[in-house]
This record gives C-alpha cells, structure tokens and sequence, in this order.
C-alpha cells in the first residue's frame, strides 16, 4: 500500500493511524495532485519503484464550504481543483495503466452532496456530481479490459471534514457549532454519524475480487438519509 496526501504531515498521520491498527504502507509520497504532471510522476515513480498498481483508492477533501453569499466563479474553480482534478488527474493515468495489464479496480469516495445539495457545499457537491458521472463514465468504457470502477457517497461521517463543514455553518449562520452538529445527526434516520471504520469496510470489499462483478455503481452510506430506489 502506497499513501499520497499534499503534505507530510497529513502522511505521518495517516500512518501514525494505521500503525495503531498493525498496519504499515510501503510507501508514502507527498504529492499536489491538482498539479497533472505531479500526479502523473507520481503515478510512474509507484509503478516503477513498488509495482504495478492493481486497486486505486480516491478520497480527497479539498473542497472548501462556501455560504450561499460567498458562491462565485472562484469558489466553484476551488472545488473542481480541489475534489475533481485532484482526482481525475490520478485515475486517468493509472487506469490507462491497469488496462494495459487488463486487470484493476479503482474505488472512488465521492460524497453524497453529490447527489443531495446541500447550501453549504454547492461548489464542492458540484465536483462530487461530476465524479459520479466520471465513475460509471469509466467503467463502462474499460469494462471490456479488465476494469471495474465504483464509488462511495458517504454522508456525515466522523471525520475532521465535518468539524471543517460546521464551522464553515456556524460562521455564516451565527449559530453555535454544537447545535448544528445535533441537528443534522437528528436528520439522519440512523441518528447517528458514519465511522470512517464502516466507510473503508465497502472500499475493501468493492476493490476485492468478491465484488468481481461489481462494477459502475454508486453506493450511498448515509445512515437512510436519501431512501429512493
């Protein structure tokens, strides 16, 4: 396993984390991959250096929360740099090396503000929607080679992206951060936040072989908040 975040300290975090689970990455590299030719070296140093890449794993949060007021060409160009690209800048380099082996799965976390707008992440919830699209876009174009590509959609989930999300909210609305945290945990059928534990747990299984013949779908985790068939 190959860890790449923006910064060192997200990395030693990361396998600080890990460590405590028993687990150890082969590898971390510090990597801008908003940044194409960044992504793109990175990719060929990994495939160079550890090995082929067999399952690819996205799950990016960069997308800052902007208030209704505070919405311009700048925010959006924020999120697509900071969700989007930094995603498609690595599938597209690592699926094209995965089909050329005709083997490979990719699991992207997206997010399901993709899917339901939320006023707080309209920017954001826009490059989650043009991930999906992406998604089930390249699973159907490499399916005949080999690869399968499914995301995830989570919702609230206890990570220090929702601490970054209720600020934001808080700072907008004047509200204090403790009261909108119960709120939207009311909201949730579940009453209850997502582990990140629970999140990983699909990851693993769709980019193993008994998700074999999975492969396009989108699947939301949130606790029964978008109940549509």
């Amino acid at each position: 396993m190959v860890g790449v975040s923006r910064t060192a300290a997200n990395l030693d975090e990361a396998s600080r984390l890990l460590s405590a689970k028993g687990v150890s990455m082969a590898a971390t590299l510090a990597v801008d991959l908003t940044d194409a030719a960044a992504a793109q070296a990175m990719v060929e140093q990994v495939e160079r250096e550890v090995g082929p890449i067999a399952v690819l794993v996205t799950s990016a949060g960069a997308a800052r929360r902007f208030g209704p007021d505070e919405l311009d060409s700048a925010a959006f160009h924020q999120g697509m740099n900071g969700k989007y690209f930094s995603y498609v800048n690595v599938i597209a380099p690592v699926v094209r090396c995965m089909a050329s082996r005709n083997a490979g799965a990719v699991v992207n976390i997206i997010g399901q503000g993709g899917k339901q707008a939320g006023v707080m992440h309209i920017s954001g919830g826009a490059a989650n929607a043009a991930l999906m699209l992406n998604t089930v876009g390249y699973a159907r174009a490499f399916a005949d080679r080999g690869i399968r590509v499914n995301g995830i959609n989570p919702g609230l989930t206890r990570t220090s992206r929702v601490d970054e999300g209720l600020r934001a909210a808080s700072r907008v609305s004047g509200r204090p951060v403790d009261e909108l945290l119960a709120e939207e945990t009311a909201r949730i059928p579940m009453k209850r936040m997502a582990e990140p534990q629970e999140i990983a747990e699909v990851a693993h299984f769709l980019a193993s072989e008994r998700a074999s013949y999975v492969n396009g779908v989108v699947i939301p985790m949130d606790g029964c908040s978008t109940s549509v068939i």
